[in-house]
C-alpha cells in the first residue's frame, strides 16, 4: 500500500509519461462524454415515448433535472475535449482543466443519481456512485496531489449533502463515515491504477532503448564487417593469384590446399558483404524468362560440378519480375547445397511450375537430409544449423539466410521440406 502512495515515475520517462497520460485523459473524456451523452439523449427519449407511466415514478422532477445536466453537460465536455485535441493539443493546462473538470461533474452526477435513488441516504445505494468511482480510476491517470484534492472535495461533498437530509441522526454519521470510506476507495483505485499505468509505459519505453540499441549495434556490426572484408578481399586475390600461376607451373599438393583455401575465404567474405548488402539494398527487377534462366543456371551446374541433375519445365513459358543476380545466387546455393548433402551417385531434380497465381522452383536431393531439430534454424544468420559436407566443405551458415532474405525482396518465399536421411527439398515461390 506504501508503494502505491509513495511512488512516482521514474525521473528520466516522467516528462513523457505526463505528455502522454495527460493527452490520453482527454482522448478518454471525449470518449466517455459521447457514450453518456448517447445514453442521456436515449433516456430522455425514453421519457417522452412513456411520458404518462414515467411522470408517475417518485421524485421524478430531480431525475429529469439530473438528465438534463447530464445531457448537457457531457455535451459540453465532448465540444470542449475534442476542439482541445484538434487545435490546442500542446496545452497542458487546458487539457488537465478539462480532465478534471469531466472527472468532477462524473463523479458529482453519479453521487447525485444514487443520492436521488436511496431518498437522501446514500449510504442505502452507492451502486451508481461507485460505478462513478470505478470508472475515473480504471480510465484515467491522475498525479497524486490531483486526485488527493479530488477525493476531499467529493467526501465535502457526500458530508455537505447529509445537512439538509431529512434522516436521523445515526444515519448521518454513518454517512459522514461513508464518505471518508468513499474518499479513501477513490484515492486507492486511482493509484493503483496510476502506479500500473506508469510502470507499463515505462517498461516500454525501456524496451524502444533496447530496441535502438540493439539497431545500432546491428548497424555497427554492418559496418565493422563490410570494412574488414574489404580489407581483406585485396590480400586474398593476391594469395590466390600467386597461388594459382604457381601451380600451374608446378601443380604441388600444398598449392593446391592454398588455393583452395583463399578461395573459401574469398567466398566467405563475399556471403558476409551479401548478407549485409541484403538488408539494405532495393532491387531493380525485370521481367525473366525462368524457362532460359534455368536452363543456363542448370548447364553451368552440369558443367562445373559432373553431377547428373535433371531439369523439368512447363511447355510454357513462365516469366516473373526478378533480379537474374541475385536469383542465380538463390539457386546457387540450393543447388550447392544439394550437391554438399548427398552423394555422387544421387540425381538432383530442379522442376519449375506455375500453380494458380504462384511460380514454384523446387531443388530436390536424395541427401542426407536436416534433423527435425536443426530445420526452424537453417535461415538464421551465422546459423548453427550449418555443418560439413559430405567431402568435408565447410559452411558459416550465411547462405541460407541470404537466400531467404533475396526471396523477401522479391516479395516471394523460400521454404524446406526435409526428413534425415531421405532428402531435402528447397521450394522457391515467387508471387
Amino acid at each position: 500500500m506504501a508503494t502505491l502512495f509513495n511512488y512516482q515515475t521514474p525521473s528520466r520517462f516522467s516528462a513523457a509519461f505526463q505528455d502522454f497520460y495527460v493527452l490520453s485523459n482527454v482522448r478518454q473524456v471525449r470518449v466517455l462524454s459521447a457514450v453518456f451523452f448517447i445514453f442521456s439523449v436515449l433516456f430522455r427519449l425514453l421519457s417522452l415515448f412513456y411520458y404518462d407511466e414515467i411522470i408517475k415514478v417518485q421524485n421524478y422532477n430531480a431525475y429529469s433535472t439530473l438528465n438534463w445536466t447530464q445531457m448537457c453537460g457531457t455535451f459540453f465536455l465532448l465540444v470542449s475535449s475534442s476542439v482541445t485535441l484538434k487545435f490546442y493539443q500542446n496545452n497542458q493546462l487546458l487539457k488537465k482543466g478539462i480532465t478534471i473538470l469531466f472527472i468532477v461533474f462524473l463523479l458529482l452526477v453519479s453521487f447525485s443519481a444514487s443520492y436521488t435513488v436511496s431518498m437522501h441516504n446514500t449510504k442505502n445505494t452507492l451502486t451508481l456512485f461507485l460505478i462513478g468511482i470505478a470508472t475515473v480510476s480504471l480510465f484515467f491517470a491522475l498525479e497524486y496531489i490531483e486526485i488527493t484534492l479530488i477525493a476531499i472535495f467529493i467526501t465535502l461533498v457526500y458530508w455537505l449533502s447529509m445537512i439538509s437530509a431529512t434522516i436521523s441522526f445515526e444515519d448521518k454519521m454513518m454517512n459522514v463515515f461513508a464518505g471518508v470510506i468513499l474518499g479513501f476507495i477513490l484515492l486507492c483505485f486511482s493509484r493503483y491504477s496510476y502506479f500500473f499505468k506508469s510502470q507499463h509505459f515505462v517498461r516500454l519505453k525501456q524496451l524502444e532503448e533496447k530496441n535502438l540499441e540493439v539497431e545500432k549495434l546491428h548497424a555497427q556490426q554492418g559496418e565493422i564487417l563490410g570494412f574488414v572484408a574489404h580489407d581483406l578481399r585485396n590480400p586474398l586475390h593476391n594469395i590466390e593469384a600467386l597461388s594459382t600461376l604457381l601451380y600451374n607451373e608446378d601443380p604441388k599438393e600444398e598449392l593446391k590446399h592454398i588455393l583452395t583455401a583463399s578461395q573459401q575465404a574469398k567466398n566467405i567474405i563475399n556471403d558476409l558483404l551479401e548478407a549485409i548488402k541484403t538488408d539494405k539494398i532495393q532491387l531493380d527487377t525485370q521481367a525473366l524468362n525462368l524457362n532460359s534462366f534455368l536452363t543456363s543456371t542448370v548447364e553451368k551446374w552440369k558443367t562445373n560440378s559432373k553431377r547428373d541433375l535433371i531439369l523439368h519445365l512447363d511447355e510454357d513459358k513462365i516469366y516473373a519480375h526478378a533480379n537474374a543476380s541475385k536469383l542465380e545466387r538463390v539457386l546457387d546455393n540450393l543447388i550447392s547445397n544439394a550437391i554438399k548433402f548427398s552423394s555422387d551417385d544421387k540425381i538432383i531434380n530442379i522442376s519449375l511450375r506455375k500453380i494458380a497465381k504462384r511460380i514454384e522452383i523446387k531443388v530436390k536431393d536424395d541427401g542426407i537430409g536436416i534433423p527435425k531439430e536443426l530445420l526452424s534454424y537453417i535461415f538464421q544468420q551465422f546459423s548453427q544449423a550449418g555443418r560439413k559436407g559430405l567431402h568435408g566443405e565447410q559452411s558459416i551458415g550465411l547462405g541460407l539466410h541470404i537466400s531467404q532474405k533475396i526471396m523477401q525482396q522479391h516479395g516471394g518465399e523460400l521454404l524446406v521440406e526435409s526428413e534425415e536421411n531421405k532428402g531435402t527439398t528447397f521450394t522457391v515461390l515467387f508471387p
